[in-house]
């Protein structure tokens, strides 16, 4: 079995919301094409915080392609649970563009 890590996916979670625009940040500047930013639950607001602080501060050649939201049943020791989660795809607005730091 092979295991294949997307390097292009930041899963937010509750570390400070600079450390996520300090990883969307390089992977632009490492050549990625797209970046999705991806979180659950109380980690959303997380998210978003991150994505408008990369693309409002840091990145003039990025924009959004798409949000996406959904509910996943998560496991707990009450039982099963639902959880909001969401998906922000960025992306080069040019194929040729460098991204601008």
């Amino acid at each position: 079995m092979t295991y294949v890590q997307d390097d292009n996916i930041i899963f937010v979670g509750n570390k400070p919301v600079m450390n996520y625009v300090l990883a969307v940040v390089t992977q632009f500047t490492n050549g990625a094409q797209e970046v999705f930013v991806k979180a659950r639950g109380k980690a959303i607001s997380r998210a978003v915080d991150t994505t408008e602080i990369a693309l409002g501060r840091f990145l003039q050649n990025v924009e959004k392609r798409s949000i996406t939201t959904s509910t996943e049943q998560v496991d707990t020791e009450n039982g099963k649970t639902n959880v909001s989660c969401i998906e922000i795809v960025l992306v080069l607005r040019s194929e040729i563009g460098q991204v601008s730091l």
